[in-house]
């Protein structure tokens, strides 16, 4: 095997990759390949009107990533991708084998990304801001299952379908408790995507959705979304009693200096206390817009922002600099409230607002700092205070 500085071998159809440069190991026939890679996350979080501190504000890893990705032969690739954050037990975010048999169609098994959601499918190594935002609370995460993937026409079209084992809005799979599966996919339309000089080329439309019978099954609080603070959670004996079905509109564009996206999740399901059951929705969405103040094009998930000249203070060289702005929502549907499926306390909307700030240093280093505004149930004078969160981030990949 020969040691080498080569970029990721595989671009992945229709899906945000971690694609940077990084060590690899080849084999002289080139029909093997391994590349190794890490990704570390350092955060620094507090509340700015927390005056009886009930907030905890420690420094933090948020992620600690080593990778590997692998291509054996033509037709066969890997990827395991554990979690080192947590200090009670190692977590394999990602571990899935691919079957390439072209652009257009790619069969991957394992544990994955539910083919869902617009952020949620977005690299944790480019995220716009610290933490994704509300949707993604509804949206299912991480599961295992057979999925089927590719790009038609250069990228023109892309799908993703899958079947897995199913989880709760916003969960990951930990352990299966019934018997149903989830039935999900994603289909998206870059309709000027080969025109390179197209002022519309960087739009991206997209329509998700996924369904599944997952009766008996538990639900999860809702947190928010930067400084993870439970603000909602189902009474004690509520569960799942159908069929769950969500779906979700989504939009993206990207020109020079210019990046945005927005998107809509819709998750409803039979929920059901005793003798009480009753449909309940939740409901979220978000509008996020960014603009390199530097110069760089701002390119989507997949590659993030790479700067013109890394940082060299001596040179006069400070890297790239993005300004980022955010608005994102979630309601709980009120019957939930009416009918006491909801614990005491809880707060059935929340809304904020988020400024960010992201100065890539060089395209390994990045530091990025986010101030966040939480208002729960309309600000009324019976709701539980709004939160204000100032937030820093140090990041190192390769």
């Amino acid at each position: 095997m020969l040691l080498s500085a080569a970029p990721a071998f595989a671009q992945e159809a229709a899906r945000s990759a971690d694609l940077f440069e990084g060590p690899a190991l080849e084999s002289r026939g080139r029909d093997v390949r391994v590349q190794l890679g890490l990704l570390v996350q350092g955060d620094f979080k507090f509340t700015v009107n927390d005056g009886e501190d009930q907030d905890v504000d420690p420094f933090v890893l948020r992620r600690v990533r080593p990778f590997v990705r692998g291509q054996l032969g033509h037709h066969f690739e890997f990827f395991l991708n554990p979690d080192f954050s947590t200090t009670s037990t190692v977590v394999v975010q990602d571990l899935y084998v691919d079957t390439v048999l072209a652009p257009a169609f790619r069969l991957r098994v394992g544990k994955e990304k539910t083919p869902f959601g617009l952020e949620r499918l977005q690299s944790a190594l480019n995220l716009l801001f610290l933490e994704r935002a509300m949707p993604t609370a509804i949206a299912p995460n991480r599961d295992i299952g057979i999925e089927a993937l590719g790009d038609i026409h250069g990228g023109v079209i892309s799908y993703l379908a899958a079947v897995m084992n199913g989880v709760e809005d916003g969960g990951s799979f930990d352990r299966h408790s019934a018997d149903g599966k989830d039935v999900s996919g994603r289909f998206v339309v870059r309709p000027f995507i080969t025109r390179t000089t197209h002022p519309l080329r960087g739009l991206a439309l997209a329509i998700a959705g996924s369904a599944g019978d997952h009766a008996r099954t538990p639900l999860r609080s809702f947190r928010t979304q930067t400084s993870l603070q439970r603000y909602f959670s189902y009474a004690s004996g509520v569960v799942n009693d159908g069929t769950r079905i969500r779906y979700s509109p989504q939009v993206s564009y990207y020109h020079g200096r210019f990046g945005g996206f927005g998107e809509y999740v819709h998750s409803e399901a039979p929920l059901r206390r005793a003798e009480v059951r009753q449909e309940i929705a939740h409901q979220a969405w978000q509008l996020a817009g960014s603009w390199v103040l530097s110069g760089e094009a701002a390119t989507d998930a997949t590659a993030g922002v790479q700067p013109r000249v890394n940082f060299d203070p001596r040179a006069r060289h400070w890297g790239a600099l993005q300004v980022a702005a955010r608005y994102h929502t979630l309601n709980v549907a009120e019957e939930a409230v009416t009918l006491g499926l909801v614990a005491a306390g809880a707060s059935r909307r929340a809304a904020a607002w988020t400024l960010g700030m992201n100065w890539y240093l060089s395209g390994n280093v990045r530091c990025t700092a986010n101030f966040e505004r939480t208002v729960f149930d309309g600000g009324s004078p019976q709701a539980r205070p709004a939160e204000n969160l100032i937030a820093f981030r140090t990041q190192l990949a390769f």
